[in-house]
């Protein structure tokens, strides 16, 4: 959900000049400025990285729900696939910004008792350690979906359906923030960039302000 959020903004921007699409399956959109690489290994990049030259950043809004999972196989889709991502850009371009879709609640000493807050906290490290020009760390929690954008989870979109009366009244909260304000943030994170690396709900919303 997040993604197609961020994707609609980046195509609508008049300030973003070019996107590629990382995907295991194609999308319904057209557009003049996106490219689209179906690669079907997240877990190894190596075969398309010349794809990925000459980008000023990444918006890794890739991720997987905890629930029913173990950790080791939560560390594999978590932080396996984002440390191949990032290494295969990092060599490419160190120069990039690397932007992450994480959640409230992460845990950086990774030591905590909830599995998923380590898991996310490991992975923040790793891509703030790793070396890129910038990064930010996208810890959202209440987004609410705009322009049509929905999840590709069932119950997920059921509630938002059911909350749809309350939007108005939701956004009023600087503590919820919109698809299209992640959107527009992570745009404004490689143009004017931001002090603060861990962008909360609220904080995403003041760099969301053009």
């Amino acid at each position: 959900m997040v993604g197609q959020g961020v994707l609609l903004e980046c195509l609508e921007s008049p300030k973003v000049e070019k996107i590629l699409v990382i995907n295991r399956r194609h999308l319904s959109i057209k557009h003049p400025k996106l490219t689209e690489v179906i690669h079907n290994d997240f877990f190894d990049f190596s075969a398309i990285k010349d794809h990925l030259k000459g980008y000023d950043a990444c918006f890794h809004c890739m991720g997987v729900s905890s629930l029913g999972m173990k950790e080791n196989e939560y560390h594999r889709y978590t932080y396996d696939i984002t440390e191949a991502l990032a290494k295969t850009l990092f060599l490419i371009n160190p120069q990039m910004v690397f932007n992450y879709v994480s959640g409230k609640g992460t845990d950086r000493t990774e030591k905590g008792k909830v599995m998923w807050a380590r898991v996310k906290g490991k992975t923040e490290n790793l891509i703030l350690n790793m070396g890129f020009k910038d990064a930010y760390m996208f810890r959202l929690q209440m987004v609410i979906p705009k322009k049509g954008v929905k999840s590709k989870t069932t119950w997920v979109n059921t509630i938002y359906a059911l909350m749809r009366p309350f939007y108005p009244l939701l956004e009023k909260n600087k503590n919820n923030t919109t698809s299209v304000k992640v959107g527009q943030a992570m745009i404004n994170s490689v143009l004017t960039g931001s002090f603060t690396k861990i962008l909360d709900n609220h904080l995403v919303n003041e760099l969301a302000i053009d």
